[in-house]
């Protein structure tokens, strides 16, 4: 799971990407929106995490500028705020939840998990395997394959993406997390993966990206 996380208070945006960062996601910390917006892909987000009590540009006015390109990622807002006039807000813009300093963790962690995985953890996407979102495992008959983390990471996006071209700009963005990779280092990632399968269910399309086809 990739998160954005946009909090100035050090100390809690620290604690939050080490927290998730431990449990095998990957977490994009920012102190402030200008800084996020200068360095984001928003559509390769499946959360974000927006403080709205923020100097210059507040949480509210950050995720409208950020739902034009990812109007699909769902939103926790964070705030110290607990009148009803600062949730009425953010739920009127959007906000898939809305969570109160201080807090727990472990129930951020739920209200994430509740957003993004709703229950579907285990994505069939051929006759034999199957892709477990929740714990990025993918399973053959319901045995384990071994995989690399970075193969984990290439079978998300691609599961999260059913049926659509994943193009090679997010792909670098989401597995290599921005890295300049050459296309020539996917493909090889690729061929390396399709090895590890019994079925070639990773289509590339040409001069396209990379996909997985829906099932019937």
């Amino acid at each position: 799971m990739k998160i954005l996380l946009v909090e100035d208070d050090e100390i809690i945006r620290e604690a939050i990407k080490e927290y998730f960062e431990l449990k095998g996601n990957r977490v994009d910390a920012f102190s402030n929106a200008k800084e996020a917006l200068e360095n984001i892909y928003p559509q390769n987000y499946d959360i974000f995490l927006l403080d709205i009590n923020m100097p210059e540009i507040d949480g509210y006015k950050l995720y409208n500028e950020l739902k034009h390109y990812a109007k699909d990622v769902p939103v926790i807002f964070i705030s110290a705020y607990s009148d009803i006039s600062h949730i009425e807000k953010a739920f009127n813009i959007g906000a898939s939840d809305y969570i109160k300093k201080p807090f727990d963790l472990k129930e951020l962690e739920l209200r994430i998990k509740r957003l993004v995985f709703k229950n579907t953890n285990r994505i069939k996407i051929s006759n034999n395997y199957e892709f477990d979102l929740d714990k990025l495992k993918l399973f053959y008959n319901n045995k384990e394959v071994d995989l690399t983390q970075n193969e984990r990471y290439f079978l998300e996006i691609l599961v999260k993406n059913l049926g659509q071209v994943v193009d090679n700009a997010t792909l670098k963005d989401y597995v290599w997390d921005g890295k300049d990779i050459c296309d020539n280092t996917i493909r090889t990632h690729v061929k390396k993966l399709r090895n590890k399968l019994k079925e070639n269910f990773i289509k590339n399309v040409r001069g396209a990206g990379y996909k997985i086809e829906e099932i019937d």
